[in-house]
């Protein structure tokens, strides 16, 4: 009888110690997936509501590694699109890819279903190694040209260093469509 009730207990502890692990798991926003291998970290729900406003900086990208170059890029865009009190895009949701090695990042924007959950994918940005640099490209899947332009002229901007969230709406071109 003393066996079992010990059994009992070290059953219990396993039960409790799995349970709360993956309550901790879930609050942190970490999963695996992406990239081909399966087992790169997915930081797509990273809280963007708490994302301070971008402080002014020089940013260079010229000789940073992928990684490096989208925790620069990654944090003006959920700073200026994504955040709580004047978000860019209120009707989308931020997801990010980071490969195992940091050498290849993807940012995807989604259309927000119901829950906050990421529907249709409508915009990315690609960090990949090319040399000692990194090369930063952008692919518009489904958003508006006018939206589109938006992004793209953000993105370019904090490419040359700018690092401020304006609302200038750039005029839409054949390229951004």
């Amino acid at each position: 009888m003393g066996t079992l009730a010990g059994e009992r207990v070290v059953r219990g502890v396993a039960l409790i110690l799995l349970v709360a692990t993956a309550a901790f798991s879930a609050g942190c926003g970490m999963r695996l997936g992406g990239f081909g291998s399966g087992a790169a970290n997915d930081v797509s729900y990273e809280s963007t509501a708490a994302v301070p406003a971008a402080t002014t900086s020089r940013l260079s990208i010229a000789s940073s590694k992928p990684v490096d170059a989208y925790v620069q890029l990654g944090g003006r865009i959920k700073s200026c699109w994504f955040n709580a009190t004047d978000p860019l895009l209120p009707d989308h949701v931020y997801r990010a890819n980071v490969s195992p090695d940091g050498n290849k990042v993807q940012i995807t924007i989604h259309e927000k279903m119901k829950l906050g959950r990421a529907g249709l994918s409508t915009y990315a940005v690609d960090f990949r190694q090319e040399g000692s640099g990194t090369v930063v490209t952008t692919e518009n899947r489904k958003m508006p040209p006018e939206i589109a332009a938006k992004l793209q002229y953000d993105i370019d901007r904090w490419k040359r260093g700018e690092s401020d969230c304006n609302k200038v709406m750039p005029p839409v071109t054949a390229a951004s469509q």
